[in-house]
């Protein structure tokens, strides 16, 4: 019987007769990247408006359907056992944390759906400013809302940068409006992307989102809370769990790795001996 080849390129690096260890291999890899981004999540637990990406896998078809060569010579047998897993698209969990009061004026959250906008530069395809749910606010020495972590410029609905007076209080309306001697001066820009798929996590709690999305970005329906944040999405108990179970994934997979290991070497040094 014929052996099938790995799904890894076969034209270019020929057939790999060790089936099973490619499909323990592939198993290893998603293992660790599953891994790497759980423990990510878990170590953002009390990051203030932090979002956890969801890894997720898919089964990856055989040489012949994956590289689309139907002449390629197979065993339909060994193509019933699958190819091992790979990467699908990992996915950013937006479901909102739980709300905190802080007593601080200048910190704000959104309850329900929606983003403050925060200043950037503009590259490439991604628009000139990011978002975020981290409402840590502060005045900078130029009189300009910032965010505290970053010292980026928060935007009001013309997308421009709100400056204040320190010395007077401030309030936050629930639409964003911003008020200081109970009077009007600025309007905080709450936005919301109604496809979250194109949003891409930057650091510092910011997403990017494309040009072409721009045009399907909405007023945000969520309603801004003042002298509260936003506290981590992550489930500090599931995340947990899930790490356990990708690090005992990963443990595994390696083990099948060292048994398919042993087999080769004996059936080189034994059953392949001359008598």
């Amino acid at each position: 019987m014929r052996s099938q080849c790995a799904p890894i390129n076969p034209l270019r690096g020929g057939c790999r007769l060790n089936y099973g260890m490619h499909i323990s291999s592939s198993g290893a890899l998603t293992s660790m990247y599953r891994l790497d981004a759980l423990t990510n999540n878990l170590a953002n637990v009390n990051t203030v408006g932090f979002k956890p990406h969801t890894p997720y896998t898919r089964q990856r078809d055989v040489a012949r359907i994956e590289d689309n060569l139907p002449f390629m010579d197979s065993n339909a047998l060994l193509e019933q056992l699958g190819a091992g897993v790979q990467l699908a698209p990992t996915r950013i969990e937006f479901t909102q944390g739980s709300l905190s009061s802080t007593g601080n004026p200048l910190d704000v959250a959104i309850a329900g759906e929606g983003f403050l906008t925060v200043k950037a530069e503009a590259s490439g395809d991604t628009a000139a400013f990011h978002l975020t749910r981290d409402g840590r606010l502060t005045i900078d020495q130029s009189g300009q809302l910032v965010m505290s972590t970053s010292g980026r410029p928060v935007l009001d609905t013309a997308g421009q940068p709100i400056r204040l007076d320190e010395s007077a209080d401030i309030k936050f309306g629930s639409d964003g409006s911003v008020y200081q001697n109970n009077q009007p001066v600025a309007k905080l820009r709450l936005v919301d992307v109604p496809d979250r798929s194109r949003l891409t996590k930057k650091g510092e709690g910011l997403f990017t989102i494309t040009n072409d999305a721009l045009e399907g970005m909405t007023t945000a329906k969520g309603q801004l809370k003042q002298g509260m944040v936003e506290n981590s999405a992550v489930n500090e108990i599931a995340a947990l769990m899930a790490v356990q179970s990708a690090a005992s994934d990963v443990s595994s997979n390696l083990d099948m790795i060292r048994y398919h290991d042993q087999l080769m070497d004996r059936a080189i040094n034994r059953l392949g001996r001359a008598v």
